[in-house]
Order: structure tokens, then C-alpha cells, then sequence
């Protein structure tokens, strides 16, 4: 049984999904490769234009896979840096990936899990979802996944998420930034639908320079290196192509080619 199943559709869109169901979507180095194999492949592929990351069953995904852990037990220092390498790769190309992604979470985000949904661009999540940076409650630690979670959650949050472990509900995931909206789980398909035809609305090249841009400034000061950057950026969009086609579609009041009813 395939443990990572990929589906990509007529419009784009791709589904990179969870399939471990019987382990709650736990994660190992093995599923780890899957999805990073899986993830440069979306990267690479100018035909997708959004990726949706989910999970079947009842849990999103509990995180590490206790068999996993337990081998984890007697690795040497050596073996656990390359292992903590593997997923420090999954989720840089999780993180890096030029198209939109989103994270539709319909049950418990544990642990790793969390750092899943901090690389995807948006989070969508149902009332059942919970979620628990748990690793401090068998004596870890959320390294790897730190910076993605601390830069969507903010440091306050971190400083006590990361210490406490305790579990936290979908409404609190909203009110920290992890997840951007909460529904009924019969529902989420539908919001994510929607959220999906949002985006194939915009330019495709578009999207990914403004991802891009995002990734380029995060964190930097406004000094003359970013501005020249970002003046660069607007000046060769606006005579690309497709920001031709766009500027001329929105002043003809067409659509633009982009748009396939």
C-alpha cells in the first residue's frame, strides 16, 4: 500500500495525501522520502498550479511512527543527524515548493505534523482538528521543525506551546495564525474548493514571484537592497507576458487567459 498518494487533476491542482490511516498518518524516514520525493516533483511541474496536503482517516497526522522511534532508540549521534537531516529536507522543499499550498486538516496534528502545516501557505481546518507540539513530553525537542512553526506562530506562542506540549483545539490554532479558517468537517472539502477556484483566478507566474517575495524579504530590513529588489520585481512582471496579458484583460474588462470556465 502506498503510504503517500499523489493525484494531480485537469485544472492543476494537486493532492499529496496521507495514507496511513491505521497509524493515524504517523510519519517515518520512509513516508519522510515519499514526501520529499513527492514535493520536488510538484516543484518542478509547471503544469500544477495549487497543491492541497491532507491525510485519510480520522487524524491528520500523529507524527513520528512509534516503530520509527523505537529505532530511533539505539541510533548513534550520526545516524539521528541524518535523520534529522531527512525531514529538515522534507520540509525546506515543503516550505520552498513555488506553488500555493494548503493544509486541510481534519483531525489531530501532532508533533511533526505541526510542522507540516507551518510550510504549507494556508491551513484549513474542521472543529474536530487539535493540535500538540508534544515532543518535550517524551524528553525531545520540535527542532527541525522550530523555525517553520516560531515563524508562524510567533515567539510568544512558541514560548509556551514549545514548553507546555499541551493540546490545543482548532479555534486556538485560528487565534495563533497556525490555521487561516475553521469549518464543520462536512464542509471542509467544499471551503477548500473554494479557496482553491480563488486562486486559479490569479496569474500562475504571478502567484509564484509573490511567494517568491515573501521567501526573498522575510525578516530583512527595508534598506536599498530590498527596495532596488522590489522595484526590479514590479518592473519585470509588468512587462513579462503574462502581466501584459493581465493589465490588458483587467483594462478591456476580459478575462484572462489564465481563466478556463
Amino acid at each position: 500500500m502506498d503510504k503517500v498518494l499523489v493525484d494531480i487533476d485537469s485544472r492543476g491542482v494537486a493532492r499529496v495525501t496521507l495514507n496511513n490511516p491505521d497509524k493515524h498518518n504517523a510519519f517515518d524516514d520512509q513516508i519522510i522520502a515519499q514526501l520529499t520525493t513527492a514535493f520536488k516533483a510538484i516543484a518542478a511541474n509547471t503544469d500544477v498550479r495549487v497543491m492541497i496536503l491532507g491525510s485519510l482517516g480520522k487524524s491528520f497526522s500523529a507524527g513520528a511512527d512509534l516503530g520509527w522511534m523505537k529505532r530511533m532508540v539505539n541510533y548513534s549521534y550520526e545516524e539521528n543527524l541524518r535523520d534529522a537531516e531527512a525531514l529538515a529536507q522534507m520540509l525546506d522543499t515543503l516550505n520552498q515548493i513555488p506553488q500555493p499550498t494548503i493544509a486541510s486538516v481534519q483531525g489531530a496534528a501532532f508533533g511533526g505534523a505541526v510542522g507540516l502545516v507551518s510550510c504549507c501557505d494556508m491551513a484549513v481546518a474542521s472543529t474536530a482538528a487539535t493540535f500538540s507540539l508534544s515532543e518535550v513530553k517524551i524528553g525531545l525537542v520540535p527542532a527541525t521543525i522550530g523555525p517553520y512553526v516560531m515563524a508562524t506562530i510567533g515567539e510568544r506562542a512558541a514560548r509556551r506551546y514549545f514548553l507546555t506540549a499541551e493540546r490545543f483545539d482548532a479555534g486556538t490554532a485560528m487565534q495563533l495564525g497556525l490555521v487561516s479558517e475553521v469549518y464543520e468537517e462536512k464542509d471542509l472539502d467544499q471551503e477548500i474548493n473554494n479557496l482553491i477556484d480563488i486562486l486559479l483566478a490569479n496569474g500562475p507566474e504571478a502567484i509564484r514571484a509573490a511567494k517568491k517575495l515573501i521567501l526573498d524579504i522575510s525578516g530583512k530590513p527595508i534598506d536599498q537592497t530590498v527596495i532596488d529588489y522590489t522595484c526590479d520585481l514590479i518592473a519585470s512582471i509588468r512587462v513579462s507576458e503574462q502581466g501584459q496579458e493581465g493589465l490588458n484583460a483587467f483594462l478591456e474588462k476580459q478575462k484572462p487567459n489564465w481563466i478556463n470556465d
